[in-house]
């Protein structure tokens, strides 16, 4: 029996949640922030992308972040990495085929994000003048 997110034998979206399901593993991977990010980039880019390039694109990241984040995503087969034997080495980051099928998926957030932010944004701002104001104590009368 096929179900909306694959066979039945397959876990489902709600079994996902569990703490044994290898899928919540790779939302996990697919949550960070950068992680994202890297994948819009790659999505992006012609071909292949140089270590540095990723970094300039990516204002705000670390050498140290980008290093983690490329590593992950190489270690879960949605990037990969191509070393060139020069001096100093030449290293460059590519999506594989799976990578560009979630890269998809990340632009579709991008796009989203875009689309919306003026909205989010307002309803950050509304909370956070609620939250400012001090809570007003009950009462039981019902036309106070």
């Amino acid at each position: 029996m096929d179900t909306a997110f694959g066979r039945s034998d397959s876990p489902t979206l709600v079994e996902s949640y569990l703490h044994h399901c290898p899928a919540r593993e790779v939302l996990a991977v697919l949550a960070d922030k950068w992680v994202i990010l890297v994948l819009s980039v790659l999505r992006g880019s012609d071909g292949p992308v140089r270590f540095n390039d990723l970094r300039r694109r990516l204002d705000g990241i670390t050498q140290k972040m980008l290093t983690r984040t490329l590593r992950n995503l190489e270690r879960e087969g949605l990037v990969r990495r191509a070393v060139y034997p020069t001096v100093p080495p030449r290293v460059e980051y590519s999506l594989t085929e799976l990578g560009a099928s979630i890269g998809e998926l990340s632009h579709a957030m991008g796009v989203w994000a875009v689309q919306h932010q003026d909205r989010i944004l307002a309803a950050r701002a509304e909370f956070d003048a609620r939250a400012i104001t001090a809570p007003q104590p009950l009462t039981s009368d019902p036309s106070r």
